[in-house]
């Protein structure tokens, strides 16, 4: 996971589930050109981490990680002949996705060829992103992947979370909660008292702070669940999508506070009051 400021979604919780991952998949493989570019930017945003951090994990440096993560994306998934053979029912497009880098990666060095050949003028940015930011893990190249993956899942949800109480003027309720609940898993703080958050931020009592925390806990759940279901064929697969990545985060720095900010995930939940 990555370290979480004041960043928001633009647009507010709702925006991100207008399309299902798998439509934003079928949607690259469009011929309608802005359909298939506003799919192929959301996929490559997705996914370009676990990607540079896989082939980091595989013993590349950062050049040559970088390099083939940019020459991955622009000759076999924006060459399309990736999104065209993606099919739902043959599970997770992450693994897919994984198995068509590895074949990718033995065809370079097979070939001896490891040259960018990325079109003029790109659909996405990718010399732009923060290559450096991307910290080394422990782990397994798969692992690695798998982990990269999650927190970008998680990071999506909680940053949803943020811009709804921001947008919905409360964002107490989610300074509250990141200093009590998120500091410490993802920036190892020390966890502030309640009596030293209502005086930091004006709350009467540790009562309503409690509830405050609460609340933003639930809605969080709420999120991930709406989240994780754009990633998997069916409700039923919902709660198998959130137990991989509890197992996921497991071995991992803050993992039992995760676990007990997914619980009780397992069951569906309702958006609790704002």
């Amino acid at each position: 996971m990555s370290g979480r400021a004041n960043r928001t979604t633009t647009g507010g919780y709702d925006a991100a589930f207008h399309t299902t991952h798998w439509t934003e998949i079928f949607d690259a493989g469009s011929e309608d050109d802005p359909k298939r570019e506003a799919a192929l930017t959301e996929l490559l945003k997705r996914y370009w981490k676990p990607v540079y951090s896989y082939l980091r994990s595989k013993g590349y440096d950062r050049e040559a990680a970088k390099d083939l993560t940019q020459s991955f994306f622009h000759e076999i998934v924006l060459g399309r002949s990736l999104i065209q053979q993606a099919d739902r029912t043959k599970g997770r497009f992450r693994t897919f996705l994984l198995t068509a880098l590895d074949r990718y990666v033995t065809s370079v060095h097979r070939t001896e060829k490891r040259k960018k050949r990325m079109p003029e003028a790109g659909i996405v940015h990718l010399d732009d992103v923060d290559w450096l930011a991307i910290p080394d893990r422990d782990g397994t190249p798969t692992q690695v992947f798998d982990h990269a993956w999650a927190s970008a899942v998680l990071d999506q949800a909680l940053s949803d979370v943020e811009a709804n109480y921001r947008n919905k003027g409360k964002a107490t309720h989610w300074d509250v909660f990141r200093a009590r609940v998120l500091a410490p898993i993802m920036e190892n703080a020390e966890s502030p008292t309640l009596p030293d958050l209502c005086e930091k931020y004006g709350i009467p009592d540790t009562a309503r702070a409690s509830k405050m925390i609460i609340r933003v806990k639930r809605r969080f759940r709420t999120l991930l669940r709406r989240h994780v279901r754009q990633l998997v064929n069916s409700d039923d697969e919902v709660d198998d999508e959130i137990r991989s990545l509890m197992k996921i985060f497991s071995k991992g720095p803050g993992a039992t506070e995760l676990a007990q900010l997914f619980s009780p995930s397992t069951k569906r939940t309702t958006s609790p009051p704002l």
